[in-house]
């Protein structure tokens, strides 16, 4: 279900409703001229939104190559509602996307995800498997391939601003980003447990040697669980998520996706 307005002759702005009827805020945006038969679905990172710079310059990218893209903000952030559960039940915010993405009429719909967004493509393709809002292609950048890590400075911040009062407070009014306060009850399957379920779907693992959330062993580990049906690029100097993509990165992403 979406609620769609109009902002130019092929930009569609939207709310949808996922399956457990949390609204999501939605953007569709046509590339003029693309005949690729492709759509992509580009999920953001923690703390993003459809309308962050990094957001917005990667579809941009993206849409270089494909059809059109639709960017959407996550479950507690941006304009959408609900609280964010940190990758569980976002993957009902992707399907509902994908979806979206489907009924503009696209052939192919694929998901590009970020750090979070990374986990949730992951997941979402093993969960909707050969479902209607299964994706035709997945690439996940900066990715955990494992729940609760707690290894580098900036991930015992964030458990700190996901576990404390004080910190969900910081999320909310200085990141811009509701959190549920309630644990995982159970533990979604984790991203390293997805993998496996994903093939015959392409996947490509996309992960900076300089990133400091995750080091390599991530996304080595998500390879390693692919079993070989993966494609892991490795990027020299990269950071972390969508804003330490670059526009060749992005470049690559978008013709790997379009051609698989």
């Amino acid at each position: 279900m979406a609620d769609v307005f109009s902002l130019t002759s092929g930009s569609r702005r939207a709310t949808l409703r996922a399956s457990d009827g949390v609204p999501i805020e939605a953007l569709y945006e046509p590339s003029p001229g693309r005949a690729t038969g492709t759509a992509v679905v580009l999920a953001h990172g923690f703390t993003g939104s459809v309308d962050r710079p990094a957001v917005r310059r990667a579809a941009r990218a993206l849409g270089r190559h494909a059809d059109a893209v639709v960017t959407f903000s996550f479950r507690g952030h941006g304009g959408s509602g609900g609280r964010s559960t940190l990758g569980d039940r976002e993957v009902l915010d992707l399907s509902a996307a994908v979806r979206w993405a489907r009924e503009r009429g696209h052939a192919r719909v694929v998901t590009a995800g970020f750090s979070m967004g990374g986990s949730v493509v992951l997941r979402q393709a093993a969960l909707e498997h050969g479902a209607p809002a299964g994706p035709d292609a997945v690439a996940a950048v900066s990715a955990p391939a494992r729940w609760y890590y707690r290894g580098t400075a900036p991930m015992r911040r964030l458990h700190w601003v996901v576990t404390r009062p004080v910190g969900r407070l910081v999320g909310r009014y200085g990141l811009r980003t509701r959190i549920d306060a309630r644990p995982w009850d159970p533990v979604p399957m984790s991203p390293v447990e997805a993998v496996p379920l994903i093939a015959p779907v392409p996947l490509l693992l996309v992960h900076g040697d300089r990133d400091a959330y995750f080091p390599l062993d991530h996304p080595r580990m998500l390879a390693d669980a692919a079993g070989g049906a993966a494609e892991l690029w490795l990027e020299p100097g990269m950071g972390h998520a969508e804003n330490a993509a670059d526009e060749e990165l992005l470049d690559r992403l978008g013709a790997w996706l379009v051609r698989r």
